[in-house]
């Protein structure tokens, strides 16, 4: 019979770096764990029980562009002294086609059988509310190209996608003065493809970011950060009727679903390289409206508490094998 350990991790949103030496120094006590249950992860509504079939890496570079010595009045240096906005605007279309957030070719990876249909499957289940749960100024359109709601959703938890999270080097508009500043600033945040290494990625957006820089501007590195993704082993029958049975419990009889998360739990990749033979389940609560990272981030209460239910029930059953 498995022991039961439990392993309360709160510091994912710093990176988790001090949870494997933990569980190294630990071994002894917890030996090798049967199961692992994750509860980090999200939802894509509230009325059935979701695992996590898929998250994706990520690759983060903080780069600084640098052409005048000082800031010069545009009139007078305009024309003359390169604008370093312009050299940023040139290095991102490397990373991403700005038309339609396709990601370099570098970056591309080709989509196994069983994402593709998952992704004929949830599109056909959800249509618009994959990406209606992300509410958009009036008249704006969601990212969905002629591929429609299937090739977004493999946009969303399969392929690389390009955000700029953070800038430095401009000022407010209300103090912006007439001046070609000196340097700009971005914070490149790169969403990878659950199979890509994250390592080998910021060598890439290094590479792209700093080579041929247009006007031989200086470039300089500040900082890079990365984490790998993740795919589920499919769980074994017995664990799987477990899960199925406990969804249908608390959820008024309605099936158990997976899906694929586009963000990131790079801990998750780390305890399958620590433990290559442990069954990993993710579940989570950060579904519609839950907003994670943002200033009004929330939680589903009822959800929460009938994944919370489903999951004791997981457990018990886990401890009986």
């Amino acid at each position: 019979m498995p022991r039961i350990c439990l392993v309360l991790e709160t510091e994912e949103e710093s990176g988790s770096p001090n949870l494997i030496p933990l569980l190294q120094q630990a071994k002894e006590a917890t030996g090798v764990p049967d199961f692992l249950f994750c509860m980090d992860s999200g939802c894509i509504d509230y009325e059935q029980l979701w695992m996590t079939s898929s998250l994706r890496g990520v690759a983060m570079v903080d780069f600084e562009v640098k052409c005048g010595s000082g800031g010069y009045h545009s009139g007078q240096a305009g024309g003359i002294v390169p604008e370093t906005f312009r050299v940023v605007r040139s290095l991102l279309d490397r990373l991403d086609n700005k038309h339609n957030g396709k990601p370099c070719a570098e970056l591309d990876v080709e989509t196994p059988e069983w994402k593709d249909k998952e992704a004929e499957y949830l599109s056909k289940l959800k249509g618009m509310d994959l990406c209606t749960k992300f509410p958009l100024h009036d008249g704006v359109n969601y990212q969905i190209h002629e591929g429609g709601l299937k090739e977004m959703y493999l946009d969303n938890v399969w392929r690389a996608s390009l955000a700029i999270t953070g800038i430095r080097g401009l000022p407010p508009i209300a103090s912006a003065g007439n001046v070609v500043r000196p340097t700009t600033a971005m914070r490149a945040s790169m969403r990878l493809s659950p199979i890509t290494d994250p390592e080998a990625a910021i060598k890439i957006l290094v590479d792209k970011l700093t080579k041929d820089v247009p006007y031989n501007a200086e470039v300089n590195i500040l900082k890079s950060h990365g984490g790998p993704g993740w795919c589920m082993r499919e769980p074994e029958a017995w664990l799987l009727s477990a899960i199925t049975k406990a969804g249908a419990d608390f959820f008024d009889g309605k099936d158990t679903a997976s899906y694929g998360e586009g963000g990131s739990i790079p801990f998750l990749k780390e305890l399958e390289n620590l433990y290559p033979k442990t069954q990993i389940i993710a579940l989570g609560v950060g579904g519609p409206e839950s907003n994670a990272h943002a200033p009004n981030e929330m939680i589903h209460l009822g959800y929460t508490k009938r994944v919370t239910c489903a999951l004791s029930h997981i457990i018990s059953s886990c401890a009986t094998q």
